[in-house]
């Protein structure tokens, strides 16, 4: 199966390439370094992805994708039928769905592309629509190498993995405008996830940045989501009680994804659950502190050897499940097991190995 699908994929000239790949955020990011690899092995194609609404903004202006395709996953029947039509209408030559869920099987079937490429992970019958499947992509395979298999089976193994993105000098001067309120080095805190069973205890996030801040002479940006504006407003609260004279910006709920990227781009060091925005920091070259509870650093984290990955060792943990599975004593016992020392040595590990900066306390 290997053999027979590089043959096809090396074999192909396509004029149009539609990649499915419409969230997460984590995920979309990971798939990123894919494009200059289909951009060098077809120079001729036009590329399109598949992108959820609301993650667009990240992609808008990107020089490799000639159109976004947005699919509104909260959106009517008519929206969705419209979607169809699209991918029907635009006639693609070979379609990509990283994705495999009933729904971007769905999307792939009604492109009508002689070629269909998908990957071993795919449920929900959507392996049915594809006609290609790239091998060694199972979930025992970390995401980046599930992805990174397409790169590899064309040839193109060693190709540099870039994460490019088109962040306007706007966005840039926004990014400048509030970063210049904190002292530098600049330690960005992402608490949030999207799952609670990957959230580290705040009251926790709060003493390892303490801590960092006394040591380093950090100053500190929080970021989130609109919906962890909340979470991070108690993190702040949390860390100037423990510090008060703490150089801090909180800039949860006020970005775009791009405005993020460029904050991350200005971050020294990161501090975070396992999230999109880790995934984000890792991908622009952010050196990566993160808690690892519900899922597996080795199968979901970043691959590269300059971020620290800190892992709960409780019988459940990596369990991948949005709410605990444990009762009693043993409900979010991970939470605990996973305790401010071992983050906090993973954080002076980590800034040792990039050789981020100098301690100046004792």
């Amino acid at each position: 199966m290997s053999r027979q699908t590089a043959e096809t994929l090396k074999s192909l000239n396509p004029r149009r390439i539609c990649i499915i790949k419409p969230s997460a955020l984590g995920d979309v990011v990971q798939t990123l370094p894919l494009l200059p690899v289909l951009k060098q092995c077809y120079p001729e194609a036009e590329i399109s992805w598949v992108i959820n609404k609301g993650f667009a903004n990240l992609l808008e202006g990107h020089p490799l994708i000639d159109q976004l395709l947005i699919f509104d996953r909260r959106g009517s029947w008519a929206s969705w039928g419209g979607l169809l039509k699209q991918l029907r209408s635009h006639r693609f030559d070979l379609v990509i769905d990283l994705q495999g869920l009933l729904r971007t099987g769905v999307m792939t079937l009604a492109t009508g592309a002689k070629t269909r490429v998908g990957l071993e992970t795919a449920r929900e019958g959507s392996h049915l629509t594809v006609n290609c499947t790239i091998p060694e992509t199972t979930r025992d395979v970390p995401a980046h190498a599930r992805n990174w298999r397409l790169a590899e089976i064309l040839g193109y193994a060693d190709h540099p993995k870039q994460t490019h993105l088109s962040i306007s000098e706007e966005d840039q001067m926004w990014v400048e405008e509030n970063l210049s309120k904190i002292s530098s080095p600049v330690l960005t805190v992402s608490p949030g996830a999207q799952w609670i069973t990957k959230r580290w205890p705040i009251e926790k996030y709060a003493e390892v940045t303490a801590r960092a801040v006394r040591k380093y002479q950090l100053g500190v940006c929080l970021v989130g989501g609109p919906n962890e504006s909340e979470l991070c407003q108690t993190l702040e609260s949390q860390i100037r009680n423990l510090d008060p004279q703490v150089s801090l910006v909180n800039l949860a709920g006020q970005t775009t994804l791009k405005q993020l990227a460029a904050v991350l781009q200005r971050t020294d060091l990161m501090l975070t659950n396992d999230s999109g925005p880790m995934h984000l920091a890792a991908g622009l070259g952010t050196p990566v502190v993160g808690a690892f509870l519900c899922t597996d650093s080795v199968r979901s984290g970043p691959a590269e050897s300059h971020h620290e990955l800190v892992s709960t060792t409780v019988e459940c943990r990596a369990s991948y499940k949005k709410q605990c599975p444990c009762t009693g004593e043993a409900h979010m016992a991970c939470m605990r097991e996973l305790d401010v020392e071992r983050v906090w040595s993973a954080l002076n590990r980590c800034v040792t190995k990039n050789q981020l900066w100098q301690s100046d306390a004792a």
